[in-house]
């Protein structure tokens, strides 16, 4: 009986068409994922308008919301380390598809705002745990830019909740946005049962004789030599077998690694959302700049963060994360300055503005591929999911400083100074981070 390695085995492949299948499915998950996390945010008047609500009622359903994707990835990705990625993906899917198709049926703000935390329990699992089943199926010679290019359906999915509100909601009304947002996931679905196979790292890293390895394999290379007599491990550094714990993510040379990366994301996450909540009203009331305007030139961000999103993947594959991404984090810093000083009317506004959203878009694709990196396979969606939550914290918190400096009157250059400090605190934090392990190493058979 033979030990058979798997990562070094797929690490050898060339992208083929079970990849690239796999590519779709997973960029599939993240443009729903895109889509429904900002929907709300863009229909909002008109949920509020049509239930007989002023807008500012909507507090309660982006709270509950945020508190329901904020536990999904505390409590649910961390599952598919026990339950397998292919499984997970499957039942959140079916779950959070039915629940968001229930919210065009409600009444109340209350009712919304209680089925919109129960789904966002199962939306909030959808990234990390196919940007796990992902870098897991994909060579790496070709992880960076398969998981950029999933990354930008994520981009497309937000952009895709503003062509809702533009074209939809006066026609059908806002409960069109949860028909279309409920719909896809269930039609995902046969897709997933179907197309998507498990990951073969997981089924290893529990049962090293599991009879569904050799045939996912088989689809990767259809010239793979298996007699049948082979033990499958993972060959990626996992330690052990069976259920990875939250304190895995810690051990071995881990913790001062995760802890970096969990405060990184609670200030690089966190700075998306107070420039999603806030930079519109910034201009407005620190420049005197019409939202209409603003939301023009902003339309273009979108090409902006796909360019760098793809960009940051592809050079992932080149360059040292411990190099490119600060570098990342270090312009987007410098871009929120610049937003402050770059008169609105000036021909390199547009030019700052993509910049910024390349360097956020890319810093953020950046930093999820990277934990992909650190973390085994037993244990790459609790890790992913875990930084993933305490980024949503940071969603909840560092928007607060919005309505504080519009409230204290500060100059827009003095507020976009002080948002840059956040992009500026990640660069440092990922500068000091120690070099880990790489969890792709070769092992040699037994």
């Amino acid at each position: 009986m033979t030990s058979f390695p798997i990562q070094p085995f797929i690490d050898a492949q060339k992208a083929r068409g079970v990849h690239i299948m796999v590519l779709a499915i997973c960029t599939l998950v993240m443009f729903i994922d895109g889509l429904d996390i900002f929907m709300v945010g863009k229909i909002a008047p008109a949920i509020a308008r049509g239930m007989g609500s002023p807008p500012a009622a909507m507090t309660l359903v982006f709270v509950c919301q945020q508190a329901g994707l904020a536990i999904g990835a505390f409590v649910a990705s961390p599952m598919a380390d026990r339950f397998g990625r292919r499984r997970m993906l499957i039942i959140a899917s079916v779950i959070f598809g039915v629940l968001t198709l229930a919210a065009a049926f409600t009444t109340t703000l209350l009712q919304l705002a209680i089925l919109r935390g129960l789904s966002g329990i199962f939306l909030s699992s959808g990234l990390p745990i196919a940007v796990s089943l992902l870098a897991e199926v994909t060579p790496r010679h070709r992880r960076g830019t398969f998981i950029a290019i999933a990354f930008t359906g994520y981009s497309a999915g937000g952009a895709a909740g503003g062509a809702i509100a533009a074209w939809l909601i006066d026609i059908y009304g806002w409960q069109s946005g949860f028909w279309i947002g409920g719909l896809l996931p269930l039609i995902s679905v046969p897709l997933m049962m179907i197309f998507l196979p498990e990951s073969p790292q997981y089924l290893a890293s529990r049962n090293g004789r599991d009879a569904r390895i050799a045939p996912i394999l088989r689809r990767i290379d259809r010239q793979v030599a298996l007699t049948g007599e082979e033990t499958f491990v993972v060959g990626d550094g996992s330690a052990k077998k069976g259920d990875a714990g939250l304190l895995d993510i810690f051990r071995d040379g881990r913790a001062a690694i995760t802890t970096i990366l969990w405060v990184a994301c609670v200030l690089s996450m966190g700075s998306i959302a107070l420039m999603a909540a806030w930079l519109p009203t910034f201009f407005q009331e620190m420049a005197g700049i019409p939202i209409q305007r603003f939301a023009i030139l902003a339309m273009f961000g979108f090409f902006g963060g796909v360019v760098g999103t793809l960009a940051i993947g592809s050079l992932m594959d080149k360059i040292r994360p411990s190099r490119l991404i600060p570098f990342a984090y270090l312009c987007l810093a410098g871009t929120f300055v610049l937003l402050g000083v770059v008169p609105f009317e000036a021909s390199g506004f547009i030019v700052v503005l993509l910049a910024m959203n390349l360097f956020q878009s890319g810093g953020q694709a950046g930093l999820n591929t990277l934990m992909t990196q650190i973390y085994p396979a037993s244990m790459r969606s609790t890790g992913l999911g875990w930084a993933g939550g305490c980024g949503r914290i940071g969603g909840v918190l560092l928007p607060i400083f919005g309505g504080f400096a519009v409230r204290s009157d500060f100059s827009l250059q003095t507020t976009m100074t002080i948002v840059a400090l956040a992009p500026l605190c990640v660069a440092l934090l990922l500068m000091t981070m120690p070099t880990p392990g790489r969890t792709d190493a070769v092992r040699p058979a037994a």
